[in-house]
């Protein structure tokens, strides 16, 4: 008999083939998800809405299914988990915000209609910072989410329940959302693989923005959901499920013209690689900088590819993606949120919506975004892929937006997240896959960037480096102090 530990250890693909083989029963695999979140969730806090009954419901639903010899679906009952900035009907969508304690939609978000039409099972909702508005793990309603490999750091965020939950195998994989580097920010402080695809691939309705949600709002142009896993297959496995278009996102892409399953053989023999270690401005933590470069040399001496130090030549574009930011808020609706409850919300959150903005600088924030565009066609023309740390700093403490000192340089609290943001801009797909630790044991991210709409190359170069630096197989000490 297989034994709950062994089934959190399992990834999608593998959970999948065993349920439809009847190896494995959904009810099986959701009551191991659902002890293992049990035993850790008094440490990690990763789940603000667990879903236990809803979840049990689902696999007991399922195996009936499967029992009387209807297609279980291509994910058949695997936990997953959803990020509480995306909306599910059964659960509320809280959005880390006392404005929204205790909502429910009573709508799926279109990637949460196809996870469960694929059989996936929602096990509950995972945490995030208020309304998103952030890199880490706290907001002013839920328990700060933790990191499973010092639980004195941050997972990072906004998808910070995402990291920490498929980090200590509580699921394979996640849904998380990405509008500045949120799915690759905790995929690389919690040593796992966040892919944020080319702008478009995956649809995204409603977001946190209609009729029912006053005042809350996506950022249109630069949020792109997408899938946090332990492997890069089971990253490529979801995107199989939640890609393709839908006529209520009208800024959805054509179905690929790709297999993303496929993306992943294949080597990267001959491919001309750019490095860049810090734009040319940004301040790197020394370990970063040291475990970063050593896994670029990976892809020279192991994987067949030419790289060349090289940055793309743009000017810190950090002022002009909070002017996006800004303009993509709901400034009339979010400002009347702060009036009545200023007093219990994210100082910062309030700071930044009071901001007296101008004309000037909204129009000034998308010429900006075209000048790094452009630029990044430019460069990007010489090169098949773009190699960078994801951060600038390892996992930091808890209930702070950032470091403000980064290798002796006073910094901007949110200056560590220098190369996640850019190709939120761009819209170019974009990963983090684990490169390393530090020498405390932390997690440190490797980010892989493709050209525009080459979402099969940054699969590849992802699988290739996972084969060459597997990382499966590592897990928190956490885990094994826990006999998990």
């Amino acid at each position: 008999m297989t034994s709950g530990n062994e089934i959190c250890r399992m990834d999608a693909g593998t959970l999948a083939s065993k349920v439809r083989a009847k190896e494995l029963s959904p009810v099986e695999v959701i009551n191991a998800s659902i002890e293992r979140m049990d035993k850790l969730e008094p440490l990690l806090h990763a789940f603000c809405t667990p879903g236990p009954e809803q979840a049990r419901a689902a696999a007991r639903q399922l195996e009936a299914d499967i029992m009387a010899g209807k297609d279980p679906g291509v994910l058949a009952g695997v936990p997953v988990s959803i990020k509480d900035l995306v909306c599910t009907k059964d659960l509320p969508t809280v959005s880390g915000s006392n404005v929204y304690k205790g909502f429910c939609g009573g709508v799926d978000d279109v990637v949460v209609e196809r996870l469960r039409d694929a059989g996936a099972i929602i096990i509950g909702k995972t945490n995030v910072p208020e309304f998103g508005y952030s890199g880490v793990g706290h907001n002013p309603v839920f328990e700060t989410t933790r990191n499973p490999w010092n639980l004195q750091r941050t997972p990072g965020g906004s998808s910070a329940g995402a990291g920490a939950a498929v980090a200590s195998g509580m699921g394979p994989f996640a849904i998380g959302s990405d509008g500045g580097g949120s799915v690759r920010i905790p995929a690389s402080f919690s040593g796992i693989v966040g892919i944020k695809a080319s702008m478009g691939r995956v649809p995204l309705w409603p977001g946190t923005k209609d009729e029912t949600m006053p005042g809350v709002s996506s950022w249109e142009s630069l949020e792109c959901i997408g899938p946090m896993s332990r492997t890069v297959a089971d990253s490529a496995l979801m995107l199989s499920v939640i890609s393709g278009p839908d006529m209520r996102d009208r800024r959805t892409l054509p179905k690929a013209e790709f297999d993303w399953m496929e993306c992943l053989q294949g080597d990267l023999k001959g491919l001309r690689v750019a490095y860049s270690a810090d734009w040319g401005y940004a301040a790197v933590d020394p370990e970063v900088r040291e475990v970063v470069g050593n896994a670029v040399k990976v892809f020279e001496s192991e994987l067949g590819c030419t790289i060349e130090e090289e940055n793309p030549g743009w000017e810190d574009p950090y002022e002009a993606f909070w002017g996006l930011v800004a303009a993509e808020t709901d400034l009339v609706g979010m400002r009347k949120l702060v009036d009545q409850h200023a007093h219990h919300m994210t100082p910062h959150l309030v700071d930044f919506l009071n901001t007296p903005w101008t004309a000037e600088q909204l129009t000034s924030a998308v010429m900006a975004r075209k000048g790094v565009a452009n630029k990044a066609a430019e460069f990007m023309s010489n090169y098949d892929l773009l190699l960078t740390p994801t951060l600038a700093v390892p996992p930091f403490a808890l209930h702070i937006q950032g470091v403000e000192k980064i290798d002796g340089q006073i910094v901007p609290p949110f200056q560590w997240l220098a190369f996640t943001f850019p190709f939120n801009m761009t819209g170019q797909p974009a990963a983090s896959v684990p490169a390393g630790f530090t020498k405390d044991g932390l997690p440190v991210g490797l980010q892989i960037v493709g050209r525009h709409l080459d979402d099969p190359a940054v699969i590849r170069a992802c699988a290739n480096f996972e084969m060459a630096r597997p990382w499966a197989d590592k897990w928190p000490e956490l885990l094994g102090d826990m006999g998990l």
